[in-house]
């Protein structure tokens, strides 16, 4: 349930409500450069947390107990947090030395200070530019997705999509103009680590295994083989008659990886694993620009998939077997928890009532057995 991933917008929102601090006063530590095992127990806590809402919702334990246990392991959650990563300091002492020497201080400041006071890019002036090539996603609209944040009553997460060859120009603008571009891609596809290095060709597994890897972007984002996994930063761009031929990219691994963090993209990898840029709306054309004051189209929340598939398999030790149920069933089930969040089970099972066999069934059991 938990990643350490998320959304230009989501950065915004946070610096928005709790500001930030200069790097001294929270400086980095061995789980932010390597995450997994407190995200793990970030993970467990989830949960675990989960786990005992539901005992007490199925023992009928009243609103109140239900968000006393939530709070308890959000506190728990924070302080695994702390642990890992530091306390978020409440005010820093903020003095420093110029170029030339010249000493300032400028005594203590809350976070949200220092961010008015020193946060020189005005990241609220920035969009979120995506490449999704398939039939359902037009270029030149906006979308959101239907629960998604990590703000309460932070402005909505949106993105605008464009065609791969604009979101090329429009980096290469801003990288022309001495800018970084925060970017996000399929970080893990055709990628040499230890070399920094990322071309749509490096590996070529159609040949080792004898067998077709053509799936275009579009399809590859349509049955789940590629998407956004990792956010980076470009950082230059090797041009050659005005066409970009490699990028610059540096990525926060750690200096051991690469050319000391910095990695090399080929421009053929761009177009392929590419998908998300944040720019100012200032480099947008002008139609673009009108498009972000449309209102966007709101891409649905996830849907229970397993509930509707079903899944039967065995391991070592453990086995399960859950069987498909109707889709209109589950989807007025939807639909029921969406209106009231805190419905009954016993309400829910109105709408789905017993699983759905697409290939039939025969019940073996007596009506006595099964009431």
């Amino acid at each position: 349930p938990i990643s350490d991933g998320g959304q230009w917008d989501m950065f915004t929102a946070l610096v928005a409500k709790h500001g930030v601090v200069p790097k001294t006063s929270m400086p980095e530590t061995e789980s932010s450069a390597n995450s997994s095992r407190m995200n793990s127990s970030l993970n467990y806590q989830t949960r675990q947390g989960a786990k005992r809402i539901r005992d007490a919702y199925a023992g009928e334990s009243g609103l109140d107990e239900l968000r006393a246990i939530k709070d308890r392991t959000l506190k728990v959650i924070y302080d695994v947090l702390c642990i890992h990563l530091g306390t978020p300091p409440t005010e820093v002492d903020w003095q420093w030395k110029d170029k030339d020497g010249e000493f300032t201080r400028s005594g203590k400041l809350t976070p949200l200070e220092f961010a008015a006071n020193y946060l020189q890019t005005d990241i609220h002036d920035y969009v979120s530019l995506v490449h999704d090539p398939r039939e359902s996603s037009p270029e030149g609209a906006t979308f959101t997705v239907e629960y998604l944040g990590n703000v309460v009553d932070a402005p909505a997460i949106r993105y605008l999509n464009v065609d791969i060859q604009l979101m090329k120009d429009i980096t290469l603008k801003i990288l022309e103009d001495g800018k970084p571009v925060w970017m996000g891609c399929d970080t893990g596809k055709q990628m040499h680590r230890d070399l920094g290095l990322w071309d749509a060709d490096l590996f070529d597994y159609a040949s080792v295994y004898g067998a077709d890897f053509s799936m275009d972007k579009a399809t590859r984002l349509g049955y789940h083989q590629t998407a956004m996994t990792h956010a980076m930063m470009f950082t230059g761009v090797d041009v050659v008659d005005g066409v970009p031929r490699r990028w610059r990219v540096e990525n926060s691994w750690d200096d051991k990886v690469g050319n000391k963090g910095f990695f090399l993209m080929n421009d053929s990898w761009f177009a392929e694993y590419m998908f998300e840029i944040a720019v100012p709306k200032e480099y947008l054309p002008p139609e673009l620009q009108k498009a972000l004051e449309l209102e966007p189209i709101v891409l649905p929340a996830q849907f229970p998939q397993l509930l509707v598939n079903g899944c039967e398999g065995i391991a070592v030790g453990m086995a399960t077997k859950i069987p498909s149920h109707n889709l209109r069933s589950a989807i007025d089930a939807c639909v029921m928890l969406i209106d009231d969040p805190d419905v009954s089970l016993k309400r829910l099972a109105t709408k789905v009532k017993a699983p759905d066999f697409p290939t039939g069934g025969t019940i073996l059991n007596s009506t006595t057995e099964l009431r």
